[in-house]
């Protein structure tokens, strides 16, 4: 599961809550800067970044593109989801968001923001991830609407954001989860890209870290305005050693193509891990079993195996030849 800050989740299995009345507010949707679909369909082939620093050494994103697909000269990574953003009260008590433990305009990001305006214009999509461990955005957001939607929105507009993708590791009920989505897509348009980030078993009517039932969710009004879910195949709800946990998902009643398979791509970034050989087999597995695979994320960019630190683009690489791409 997702990490903050170094602090990592406890298992916790959570249930919803009664209903509450939710209302969406029509506008226009704003311009972001709208990608082209992957060359290879549905098969996504991201990385979360989180670590934009390590030992106070930014880790630039430049060997994405320096060391792209050379029968195309683009990069293979197709989605990158900067993560964490938290919403939240300051020290002085003033609501704000902010990406780590910084606010997204510190100058610190600065080069990370210029960089991920190269990767948009290479037709990466840049998302945002809203949550993950560090509890609390969900509940500030839902219990002061008027007060942090408008901060979420308008950093998404700022940053010329793609997308976003909602890491739900609190207890959320599910006509709030809908109203989020409902207003992103109001005004955001259809081509925003709007992802969840259960743990996989979720999808399966198992383990479940959200709060809401996500086959509700799919189901219901606003499955329509999902893109697909980033599903956490690792923390001891899932594992890419094999194709078997991610067939149970699509047994389940999700689409392949609605599917990535998320995975931890250093064994220092989290419990699960798989080396990349291995994961390379389950993906071919999975794509010739289902030509819509919905493709992998990795956990995380920065030291991502086996290049590490020097390259951690070749984790990227390795997923895209098993993918056909």
């Amino acid at each position: 599961m997702k990490r903050f800050g170094g602090i990592t989740l406890a298992l916790l299995i959570v249930s919803g809550c009664s209903p509450q009345p939710v209302s969406v507010v029509p506008s226009r949707p704003l311009q972001t800067a709208v990608r082209q679909p992957p060359a290879g369909g549905s098969k996504r082939d991201a990385y979360y970044y989180q670590t934009q620093y390590y030992n106070n050494v930014y880790q630039s994103l430049s060997p994405i593109w320096k060391h792209g697909n050379p029968a195309t000269g683009k990069p293979y990574v197709t989605d990158l989801i900067v993560a964490a953003f938290h919403l939240g009260y300051d020290n002085n008590n003033k609501p704000y968001i902010h990406l780590n433990d910084n606010v997204p305009q510190d100058p610190m990001f600065k080069v990370m923001w210029q960089e991920c305006e190269t990767l948009q214009d290479d037709g990466v999509t840049v998302r945002m991830m809203l949550g993950g461990a560090a509890q609390g955005s969900y509940a500030d957001l839902f219990a002061h609407w008027t007060t942090f939607y408008p901060i979420l929105k308008s950093t998404i507009a700022q940053y010329k954001l793609d997308g976003i993708d909602l890491d739900v590791e609190e207890n959320v009920t599910l006509p709030d989860i809908e109203r989020l989505i409902a207003q992103l897509a109001a005004d955001f348009g259809p081509k925003f890209v709007i992802t969840l980030a259960p743990v996989a078993t979720a999808l399966e009517g198992g383990a479940n870290l959200s709060g809401f039932s996500y086959d509700k969710l799919y189901k219901g009004p606003q499955g329509k305005n999902i893109a697909y879910f980033d599903a956490q195949f690792y923390s001891g709800f899932g594992s890419l050693q094999t194709p078997s946990d991610y067939e149970n998902v699509v047994a389940h009643g999700y689409p392949p193509g609605k599917v990535v398979a998320g995975a931890i791509d250093n064994p220092s970034d989290g419990s699960g891990y798989v080396a990349p050989a291995a994961v390379v087999k389950t993906v071919r597995a999975l794509v010739a079993k289902y030509p819509a695979f919905g493709g992998v994320v990795g956990w995380e960019y920065f030291n991502a195996e086996p290049g590490g630190q020097n390259r951690p683009d070749e984790w990227s690489a390795m997923m895209a030849k098993a993918m056909g791409l």
